[in-house]
Order: C-alpha cells, then sequence, then structure tokens
C-alpha cells in the first residue's frame, strides 16, 4: 500500500483541527462514539477549554490505495517541542493559512523548522467563506514568508488549495459554488508530497517522537519505522541518548486506523507504529536491529527561555484541598512529565523545591493547569527569564510580538510596549485596523497580557514567538502597584470589604476564607498596605436612617492562573491548589520573621 506522512501546521485559531476533522469524516473513517462531536482531535480537556492544541496526535485514513498518516501539530511556539518532534515523522506538511489574516507570527515559526528538514509544503488558503477575506493579500504574503525564511525555488513555488474547513469544502479554485467536498486536499497530498523513504530489507531503524503510558502495555513508544520492519516478539536493541545498548523483546506492535491504535502483525519502513516492550525508552532515541545495531541522530530541541520555582504548599490552608501534596509526590509527578515534553528542564534547588524551565510562560502555565487538575498542590514563584553568556556578555531572550487591534487602541499598545522596552518594527493598518510588529525582551512581555486586553477592551489579538538571544537594554521598571495584603486569618466580611475597595482592586468578594499574609487585592498606589477584609460591623440595638443604603460593592477581579502569575512580584507566590488560585506573601508575617532574625520569642 501507498503511504503518505503528513503534518498539519498552522497559526493558533486557523482552522487545522476542523481540517483534520473534516478529512477523517469524508474519509469515512470509522469513529468511536465518544468522537462524535466536534474537534475530534482536540481530546483533552484544556485543549477544548482553549480551542488550541497542546499535544501532537496522530491519526491515519485511507484514501483509495493510499494509507495517509495525518499528524496535528500545535501551533502555539510554546510548544515548539511538540512541533519539532512531529515533524521527524513526517515527509511533507500541509500548510494552513487565514485567508483573512494571512500567516502569523506562529505559522513562521512551524514553517521555518519544516523548511529545515527540506519537506514539500502544500498550502492550504482556509476560511474563504469570510466576510472580508483577502486571499490574494494572504497568497502574497505567504509567498514572502516563504521567501523571507530562504525556501528554494522549487519549495517557493507551492501549490494552492483553497478550503472552507468548517464546511467541509474545498477546490483548486476560490470559488465555494465550485465545490463538492474535502477530496482536492487528499489529491493535492497524494500527488505532491512524496512517499517516505526507507528500505524494508534493511536493519531496523525506528526513531521514537513520542511516548503515551498504557495501564496494560506500560509505556507505549511511538515513532516512524526509517528503515526495516518491526514485529511483534522481535528481539531489537535499545539505544539511549548516552549511546548505551539493551536488548527487550516487544510485546505489543500497534499501527494506527482512525484515531485508534490497532494490533498487527508487523509494520514496515515508511509507516508509522506503536510498540510497547520496553519500559524505558524517552523521546528521541533509536530502536535498532540486534545484529547490527545503528542509532539515528537525536532530535535537537531549542533551550528553554522561562524558569519557574515550584515549591510545596506551606500556607496555613496547605493539605486541605488537595490530594497529592507531598514533596515526594510532587517530585514524582514533575520527572514523569519529562517522558513526554522535551522542551522542559527540571533541577533540584534545595528543600522541596525544583527549578522548572520551559519555552514559555504559557508552556509552564499550563503544566501547572495540568497539575492542579489532577489533584496536585503546590506553590509556584514569579516566572523569571534565563539569561545566556555568549563571547563573555550575557544576552537575554527577546521576542517578536506581532498585535491586532482597532486603530483607536493602536498608540496606548505603542506607548506600553514602549516603556517595556519594546521596539516597533511594522505597522501597518487596513480596514479599521492596525498590524503591529514588535522586538521586546522576554521579560518585558511579564505581566503585559491582562494590560492590553484591559487597554483594548479585550478586542486586540497578540501573538510572540522567540527572536533571538541580545544584550539586556536594562533600566526595568518594576510593578507599578502594590498589594492589598489581609491584616488577619478569618472569613472575609462586607463590612471589611467595603472599607478596603477604595484603596484599589479587590480580588475576593465575601464570605471567602483568608489568612493573614495573603494578597486580596492591588494597591491603587506603589506600596503595599495591610488590610483587615475579616473586619465585620459593631452591632448595637442602635438604627440610624439610611444607614448602608448608599453603599455599593464593586464585583471583584476574578484572578485565574495566568492573572496571578502575571501579577505576582517577586516576593510574593501562586498557592495552587485544585479548588483555588490564591495569591500570598513569601513571607506571611513581616514582624514575626524580624523578631525571630534579632532573636526576640513570641
Amino acid at each position: 500500500m501507498n503511504i503518505r506522512n503528513i503534518a498539519i501546521i498552522a497559526h493558533v485559531d486557523h482552522g487545522k483541527t476542523t481540517l483534520v476533522d473534516a478529512l477523517l469524516r469524508q474519509s469515512k473513517t470509522k469513529l468511536d462514539k465518544s468522537a462524535a462531536a466536534d474537534l475530534i482531535m482536540d481530546s483533552n480537556e484544556l485543549e477544548r477549554e482553549r480551542g488550541i492544541t497542546i499535544f501532537s496526535k496522530n491519526a491515519a485514513v485511507i484514501w483509495g490505495e493510499t494509507k495517509i498518516n495525518i499528524i496535528d501539530t500545535p501551533g502555539h511556539a510554546d510548544f515548539g517541542g511538540e512541533v519539532e518532534r512531529v515533524l521527524s515523522m513526517a515527509d511533507g506538511c500541509l500548510l494552513l493559512v487565514d485567508a483573512k489574516e494571512g500567516p502569523m507570527p506562529q505559522t513562521r515559526f512551524v514553517l521555518k523548522k519544516a523548511l529545515e528538514t527540506k519537506h514539500k509544503i502544500v498550502v492550504v488558503m482556509n476560511k474563504i467563506d469570510k466576510p472580508d477575506a483577502d486571499i490574494n493579500k494572504a497568497h502574497h504574503k505567504t509567498l514572502d514568508l516563504f521567501l523571507e525564511l530562504g525556501a528554494d525555488d522549487h519549495t517557493a513555488d507551492f501549490p494552492v488549495v483553497y478550503a472552507s474547513a468548517k464546511s467541509g469544502l474545498a477546490g483548486l479554485d476560490p470559488d465555494l459554488s465550485k465545490m463538492k467536498d474535502i477530496s482536492p486536499i487528499f489529491e493535492a497530498i497524494v500527488k505532491h508530497i512524496p512517499a517516505p523513504s526507507g528500505n524494508p530489507t534493511k536493519p531496523l531503524q525506528m526513531l521514537v517522537s513520542s511516548i503515551v503510558s498504557d495501564t496494560f502495555k506500560g509505556r507505549i513508544a511511538i515513532g516512524r519505522v526509517v528503515n526495516g520492519q518491526i514485529k511483534t516478539g522481535l528481539e531489537v536493541m535499545h539505544i539511549n541518548r548516552q549511546g548505551e545498548q539493551k536488548k527487550y523483546k516487544l510485546t505489543s506492535v500497534m499501527t494506527f486506523q482512525g484515531l485508534n491504535r490497532i494490533e498487527t502483525d508487523q509494520v514496515l519502513a515508511g509507516d508509522i507504529a506503536a510498540v510497547a516492550g520496553i519500559p524505558d525508552i524517552f523521546i528521541g532515541e533509536t530502536i535498532a536491529d540486534v545484529e547490527s545495531p545503528q542509532a539515528l541522530p537525536l532530535l535537537d530541541i531549542e533551550e528553554s527561555t522561562v524558569k519557574m520555582t515550584f515549591k510545596i504548599n506551606d500556607s496555613p490552608f496547605a493539605g486541605k484541598e488537595g490530594k497529592f501534596c507531598t514533596s515526594r509526590q510532587i517530585r514524582e509527578r514533575l520527572y514523569k512529565e519529562l517522558e513526554t515534553d522535551m522542551a522542559l528542564k527540571i533541577e533540584d534547588s534545595g528543600m522541596n523545591a525544583w527549578t522548572v524551565s520551559g519555552r514559555g510562560e504559557l508552556h509552564l502555565a499550563i503544566l501547572i493547569e495540568r497539575l492542579r487538575r489532577e489533584g496536585y498542590e503546590l506553590q509556584v514563584s514569579r516566572p523569571q527569564v534565563i539569561n545566556k553568556t555568549i563571547d563573555g556578555a550575557e544576552m537575554t531572550p527577546f521576542e517578536q510580538v506581532a498585535i491586532s487591534v482597532p486603530n483607536e487602541f493602536a498608540g496606548i499598545v505603542i506607548q506600553r510596549l514602549g516603556s517595556r522596552q519594546g521596539v516597533l518594527q511594522h505597522m501597518h493598518s487596513h480596514n479599521g485596523s492596525t498590524s503591529l510588529e514588535f522586538v521586546i525582551p522576554t521579560r518585558g512581555l511579564f505581566g503585559y497580557r491582562s494590560e492590553f486586553l484591559t487597554d483594548t477592551k479585550g478586542l486586540g489579538i497578540m501573538n510572540a514567538t522567540f527572536y533571538k538571544y541580545q544584550k539586556d537594554p536594562g533600566d526595568w521598571h518594576e510593578r507599578e502597584q502594590g498589594s492589598l495584603v489581609a491584616h488577619e486569618s478569618g472569613m472575609s466580611n462586607m463590612y471589611g470589604l467595603l472599607n478596603v475597595q477604595d484603596r484599589g482592586a479587590l480580588f475576593i468578594g465575601p464570605g471567602v476564607a483568608v489568612y493573614k499574609g495573603q494578597v486580596v487585592g492591588q494597591n491603587a498606589k506603589p506600596e503595599d498596605i495591610h488590610v483587615n477584609v475579616c473586619k465585620t460591623k459593631q452591632l448595637s440595638n442602635m438604627r440610624s436612617k439610611g444607614e448602608g443604603s448608599d453603599e455599593h460593592f464593586k464585583a471583584p477581579q476574578i484572578m485565574d492562573l495566568e492573572d496571578a502569575l502575571e501579577y505576582i512580584g517577586d516576593d510574593e507566590l501562586v498557592e495552587v491548589t485544585p479548588q483555588n488560585i490564591r495569591i500570598r506573601k513569601m513571607v506571611l508575617d513581616k514582624a514575626r520573621e524580624r523578631r525571630k532574625a534579632m532573636g526576640v520569642k513570641g
């Protein structure tokens, strides 16, 4: 059977997962009952909530005489570790471009990786049914991007298919009325994407690109069979990252059919296989022939740019809301994540604390959110950038930021990013919307996203991707506002909150349990102040006319995980439990700590 291995790459929200849905349905692929809803490939709860793909997934469809292995890739640069290893399984890519927006920063990131691997690229111009779609402009911008990224003449002469993935239609002309179904995309894949190279008669070589856990089979390694063939019960050589070799017997060999892994007798060179029976295998390692074991090149991953300290929860509420609270449980879970996330790094940093490094704020925030939903309770510090010494000089990571806002908000965005050391590179206005492109230190973006949404009344779109290491501009201004800190432990009371709300923005409402040292709001002034939100009204049997009738309590600003991570200062922590996100001071009672340092008891 003919085989084609394709990765689908695109910017966040350009319709990638919707397109995969249409391809699966129209190829009459048998799906589980659970896959009856839309966005079949976004199976993770977090992915469905956020509308973004976080974990790459495999599917396989049969089109005529050809088996097409489809790999859905994350579109967000923070999950670049997933993208890089996925491309090692593919021979070509479908590049999805929004007919209105054209290629965006994350498109640049993933396309650059695809061009480095010399993959053949088919461009799918999606969402052509949008009322303000400008197909010609999007086409020109895509061609400019190819040339800018150094594509040769053959690659830059890319085939284009026009589509409305939502409607399940595609065609070689941008005319919806002439389109019948999605089959032109299948035809373009078979015609333009080369069949996989690889010789089934050569000694076995398989590169592991992802790992999944199975209750019955243990660790399952998924990857492409580069040469030879792999069979159930076969004795193989596992070559790890250090070059050490160990023999194992495969207990199960599977291939993909639709979204499912199915048992098979053998998988030949060029196809994607899933194998069980090697308990200590990791991503990027090789499964080879026992007689002549040859390692494949290891997968290189770009370095982490952001780090955070994870700690056990030691607040007064510790252990009350989570199932897993001990340092042993948190450490085990963090190190387990290394098995499947190549872009993550973890180091033990003292008693009950770990330094976790990732590709960006979102990468680490998603990890924390997943831990929280699994029942873990922990505390995390403010994100820090990871500087690097290059040629004896200390360099800091910079991001390339693309912003699209209504014209009236362009001024405030330029002003805000300018004050955060951002340098405006390009500015373009079209149809009442302004596109801005900045280069800004990664540190300059910390805490800006929530500010950006407020400034643009939620109408702005912002995307950032790693640019390069450059000299730190310095002259950093810390957060302009201080925090409102709870003066005592107890239950928040409406009377106490009404007295405090004029000081700044509150993060809690009445009837919430708080402890001394917890941050309950943001002060309007630069310094921290201690406030009593638990204060109750002294009751008496006297009543005054009209008392309380003119008092109005403003709705509190509820802080989710990402808001809290963006807000906190260097002396604050985010307490994360399955039920609550709290912000607290590292030192809950400063007076007590001061007395302790001076040796005074009590």
